[in-house]
């Protein structure tokens, strides 16, 4: 492999090593759901309402320690869009190794739009009180 074909590759690993990092401290340094140990949501914090990203710390520490369905009820939409962050991480990897730009249609202004507004959809119903259920 050339010098740079290899450096190609440099924000592949940058990104899989900040993900294996963080997870792995998540999964070992000290239990989330324990206060004190982690910083809590600033947006929970200054407004009492859960945003989109609640419960993410404690569904990665769940999702480590084998606990699927304790993951899923503390933050299901991340839950359920990880596999595409996954997908979509290794289209990427893939295509850099063939050396082909990164296209997907995943990455239209539609569906960016679409994911925004499921962000915002998602962020008030998990707030609404018949919905308790999407809170973490």
């Amino acid at each position: 492999m050339t010098r740079a074909r290899s450096q190609a590759f440099l924000p592949h690993a940058a990104v899989l090593a900040g993900v294996t990092g963080a997870a792995l401290v998540i999964a070992f340094r000290a239990d989330p759901n324990e206060p004190g140990h982690y910083p809590g949501c600033p947006f929970l914090a200054l407004t009492g309402f859960y945003c989109p990203g609640c419960g993410m710390t404690r569904l990665v520490y769940a999702l480590a320690h084998g606990h699927v369905g304790t993951a899923f009820g503390l933050n299901p939409l991340l839950f359920v869009l990880l596999p595409v962050f996954g997908y979509l991480y290794a289209r990427w990897t893939v295509r850099t190794a063939q050396g082909l730009p990164m296209r997907s249609a995943l990455f239209k202004p539609a569906v960016a739009y679409s994911f925004v507004g499921l962000l915002i959809v998602y962020w008030i119903v998990r707030n609404l009180p018949f919905a308790h259920v999407l809170a973490p």
